[in-house]
């Protein structure tokens, strides 16, 4: 529109660099945009004599199509019958009327005009909802095989400037075209990106300042008194494992207690801190730019529910509307089963610990001297391997069992099984990636009891220690291995799964013709109403969108739980891995190419959905910025050694009479936070042998030291343990308050919509209000 002011938040992003608009992307189209090879395709394999029921089905489909005035092409292709349809003109007119008298969507910007995203959304619809006399739809016939494949087709012309202007490598540092990608794809598809690139965006100041935290600690990688007494120790360690493993020195743990010291420093508890707030603002401001581009695009007050009633309509003026249903004996059986998996999967989680338990234990009893001192390290990163495999097996069994659920429920529309189905499935995958996360942080380490009571699973295998530096080393190490291994893996799967498919097909496939003249001339440039491209051009046209590979109505739900579940692992457990935001950003900047690739070159195109929010998506971002609060106030408190060494400085070291000046205060601690064993006790004796309690030098000893707060007389827990648990849940208590205060404050800081969104939607209505008061005088 000439004259339209855009969005300050627009022009904000532009600057950034988020976004890269080139003005007034919605061209001067006619108000009914007719394709030059028709809004939609059919694609079915020829049949022989034995497939006459099929046949006779897929005939009858056709029939019924011609019935609502579609015109339907048949183009025969050795094994392979094309079936083009386009809708006539009528049906389109008949959309734009519905939308104009609509409660809802009467503002909508497609009042005016039908581009080619939302005539391929009308025929969608139809072909989905309009049934033989037998019951079966559209998606029926394709189980049957009776229909081999269906999709709309790319506009070679949109689909080479998309990819000159965004679907490439080199354009990785470049605003997106957002409205471009709108004009082609739809709201939904550019509504992912734009929160995409926000959010990548903004993960450069939680990485840049992650980096810090994790320099910070390698600062003090030599001055360190922690670090120093542990490398200068001459303290006896309890055997880790039973029969193989023997005392040990602390001092050979020095490298990974100065490993340990870059995650776990002072500064990771403003950085939890920080990413707290920062998840509260990212979310804030998304509102804001999402608003900008809604109201920009007209579709603010647009209602899913209502465009479906006028789709049904447009569909068949005689329809009637799928009423709501609710039954608690469903919703029940429902709740069972979800139930029912979530402990299925953390029951895995409990397998995923007998694993490791048995597998440190094989490798402390093997021949390879390095495996059998390093065992509990080895059966850590073994677990994690392993844990990442049943995520990928799990994703699997989560979609089948969250789809049978949906089905159960009778949801009433798409859009109410599609949110139903992200809420499931959002939750099996998340209590698949995270079950084994919380029990490293929370519980490993702390359940194992200590020397002469040990717990044992099935009274033979002792129960897994942390690592010798301290537990948030283990939880560091799941992370990273699971972080790169599931961003790495996916993305390499991702990128050539697709290629690799659409090179399958045209090797198998004869070579494509090259286009006639006259239909070059007609593709290069704007189309008019009722052309059309000649016979052979079409078949060439639907032949290459035929062999790009497949998507569905949920090929966009993998890429947003994909993206989802990494903002779950950069938020929740970022206190014992500061460099989670780091590894974000790298693998979005690739991972939005990398998709816009996909999208525009390598996969079918998807078919255009209008909406004006990322559904459901947010309160799950919501809750995961709740969750990391909480996460990590217990990561810091609980499992890292933050609190024991606040205690020891005010409490038990040189410092705490306020005294010492020439002495470090942390002097000391080290020594502190262990707890002897004694041989001479039966139940210790009982449970080491001579072997292990002999040095690698062969000399024997008494006793051994362990991490814990107990009295060496009695194993009883001692006053210093219950202070410290004390400190721990009342810095759990002070943290979440504070944190969740200022998220609070940050929300209520930033509205959830520009004023000038506001205030042009306001003058909109009302010039509109006017217009139809001035033609009703009139």
């Amino acid at each position: 529109m000439p004259g339209h002011r855009r969005q300050p938040s627009i022009e904000l992003l532009e600057f950034m660099g988020v976004v890269k608009e080139n003005g007034n992307e919605q061209s001067s189209l006619p108000p009914v945009h007719t394709p030059l090879s028709y809004d939609y395709v059919l694609v079915a394999k020829t049949m022989d004599s034995y497939h006459r029921e099929a046949t006779k089905k897929q005939n009858e489909y056709i029939e019924e199509l011609k019935k609502k005035n579609l015109k339907v092409t048949k183009i025969i292709d050795d094994d392979l019958i094309f079936f083009g349809i386009q809708a006539p003109k009528e049906i389109f007119e008949k959309y734009r009327y519905l939308l104009k008298v609509s409660d809802a969507c009467n503002w909508s910007s497609d009042q005016n005009v039908v581009p080619l995203s939302t005539r391929i959304r009308i025929v969608h619809f139809i072909l989905n909802h309009t049934p033989l006399r037998t019951g079966e739809g559209l998606r029926d016939l394709m189980k049957m095989k009776v229909f081999e494949a269906r999709f709309c087709l790319h506009e070679k012309r949109k689909q080479r400037e998309l990819k000159e202007s965004w679907a490439r490598w080199t354009a990785c540092l470049q605003g997106q075209p957002i409205t471009a990608v709108r004009n082609y794809f739809g709201e939904k598809v550019a509504l992912y990106y734009l929160w995409l690139g926000w959010y990548t965006y903004l993960l450069i100041p939680p990485a840049l300042i992650g980096a810090i935290v994790f320099l910070y600690g390698l600062a003090f990688f030599n001055s360190s008194p922690l670090i120093k007494e542990v490398c200068e120790a001459d303290i006896v360690m309890c055997p880790l494992c039973d029969k193989r493993c023997k005392v040990w020195q602390l001092s050979d743990t020095c490298t990974y207690a100065k490993v340990s010291l870059l995650f776990d420093n002072n500064g990771t508890v403003l950085f939890a801190m920080f990413m707290a707030v920062w998840a509260t603002l990212f979310l804030e401001f998304w509102k804001r730019h999402r608003a900008s581009y809604v109201c920009e695009w007209k579709v603010s007050d647009w209602c899913e529910e209502e465009e479906e009633l006028i789709l049904e309509i447009v569909n068949n003026v005689n329809c009637e509307p799928k009423t709501y249903k609710h039954s608690y004996l469903r919703s029940t059986l429902v709740l069972i089963c979800v139930t029912v998996m979530i402990l299925l999967i953390i029951g895995l989680t409990h397998a995923l610990v007998v694993f490791r338990v048995i597998a440190a234990v094989l490798l402390a009893e093997g021949s390879w001297e390095f495996l059998s001192t390093h065992s509990n390290s080895g059966a850590m990163m073994l677990g994690a391997v392993l844990h990442y495999l049943i995520i990928t097996v799990m994703t699997r069994i989560n979609r089948i069992v969250a789809m049978k659920l949906c089905e159960i429920e009778e949801t009433r529309s798409f859009a109410a099984t599609e949110k139903s189905f992200t809420v499931k499935m959002f939750t099996f995958q998340f209590f698949t990636y995270f079950s084994s996360l919380f029990y490293v942080a929370f519980f490993l380490g702390r359940i194992n009891g200590h020397p002469g009571r040990y717990v044992r699973i099935a009274g033979k295998w002792r129960l897994e220690e942390c690592h010798p530096s301290g537990c948030l080393t283990d939880l560091f190490i799941q992370m990273a291995i699971i972080m790169v291994l599931k961003q790495t893996i996916s993305n390499v799967f991702e990128f050539t799964g697709p290629w690799f498919c659409r090179w399958l097909k045209r090797r198998r496939s004869k070579k494509l013709q090259r286009k006639c003249a006259h239909c070059y001339l007609k593709d290069e440039s704007e189309p008019r109403y009722g052309n059309e491209l000649c016979e052979n051009c079409k078949l060439r046209d639907w032949l290459s969108n035929y062999r790009l590979n497949d998507v569905d109505s949920f090929s966009l739900f993998n890429e947003f739980l994909e993206m989802v579940i990494q903002f779950s692992f950069t938020t929740i457990f970022v206190a014992a891995f500061p460099l989670a935001p780091l590894l974000a950003l790298i693998n979005n900047v690739i991972e939005i190419r990398l998709d816009a690739i996909k999208m525009v070159t390598l996969e079918r195109r998807l078919v255009p959905k209008k909406t004006n929010d990322i559904g459901v998506w947010i309160d799950v971002l919501e809750a995961i910025g709740v969750l990391a609060v909480i996460a990590n106030g217990l990561v810091i408190g609980v499992s890292s050694d933050f609190i024991p060494r606040l205690v020891y400085r005010y409490h038990y070291g040189p410092c705490a009479n306020g005294t010492a000046t020439d002495i470090d205060c942390m002097s000391g601690y080290i020594n502190n936070s262990l707890s002897i064993a004694q041989m001479d006790d039966k139940n210790i004796h009982n449970e080491f042998s001579a072997y292990q309690m002999m040095t690698p030098s062969g000399l024997n000893v008494s006793y051994c030291s362990y991490k814990d707060y107990r009295s060496n007389e009695d194993y009883s827990l001692t006053p210093q343990f219950w202070l410290i648990l004390a400190v721990r849940f009342a810095f759990v208590i002070l943290f979440e308050h504070v944190v969740v205060i200022c998220k609070f404050i940050a929300a209520w800081f930033v509205p959830s919509a520009p004023m000038q969104v506001k205030n042009d939607r306001l003058f909109d209505k009302l010039n509109r209000l006017k217009e139809e008061l001035s033609s009703f005088e009139a």
